[in-house]
């Protein structure tokens, strides 16, 4: 795998096609499985020879990894832009939980290969990089579960249990969500809170 370039026009038009590489072999993984697709169907899919592939990523298990940052770190950034500490507790958490749901509706390809294949790697030392990320969040929304607790006036009977009640229930919406669904994003998310928060 190739150094990306230092020159700023260079190195978006590499991070651009890198990540539309990341977008297909997530569609390919979802759709087929990790173990069944070859890095020549992902050579197909892109359009690039196997050096060009290789050029990104210098393996499957490379683009599994990417997969998987692909998810966690612009959730991480979107949700830090919210500012959500310098909103009403309540606020803050529907806010977070909007953010999380539209990133999760978006990548779903993404979220389905990281909740099928997540074991391939998760012994790897590039996993931990992702597992720090993880729990990074997960420590961001238990801490906004804690503040509704302490300012909004809500008594959760466990609010951890919470905090697992929200990740199964955001984590798995790829199962179910159809972008022409019933349901828009927002609803859904807004009926995620409603679950847990004490009606008005």
């Amino acid at each position: 795998m190739a150094a990306p370039p230092t020159r700023p026009a260079l190195r978006r038009r590499y991070d651009a096609k890198r990540d539309g590489v990341v977008e297909t072999a997530a569609e390919l993984f979802a759709g087929r499985g990790y173990h069944a697709t070859r890095m020549q169907d992902v050579t197909a899919a892109t359009g690039l020879t196997a050096g060009g592939l290789y050029h990104y990523f210098g393996s499957k298990e490379q683009l599994l990894i990417a997969i998987c940052d692909a998810l966690m770190e612009p959730l991480l950034s979107k949700v830090e832009a919210l500012g959500i500490d310098e909103l009403e507790a309540q606020l803050a958490l529907r806010a977070l939980v909007a953010a999380w749901v539209a990133h999760v509706a978006a990548h779903r390809q993404h979220m389905i290969v990281f909740l099928q294949e997540r074991h391939v790697i998760e012994r790897e030392p590039q996993w931990r990089h992702v597992a720090a990320s993880r729990k990074r969040f997960e420590r961001l929304l238990e801490r906004t579960l804690e503040r509704v607790e302490r300012e909004g006036g809500v008594a959760f009977a466990d609010r951890r249990l919470t905090t697992f009640a929200l990740l199964g229930m955001v984590n798995h919406l790829p199962q179910w969500y159809r972008p022409r669904g019933r349901l828009s994003v927002e609803q859904i998310a807004d009926g995620f809170c409603d679950m847990v928060l004490p009606a008005a």
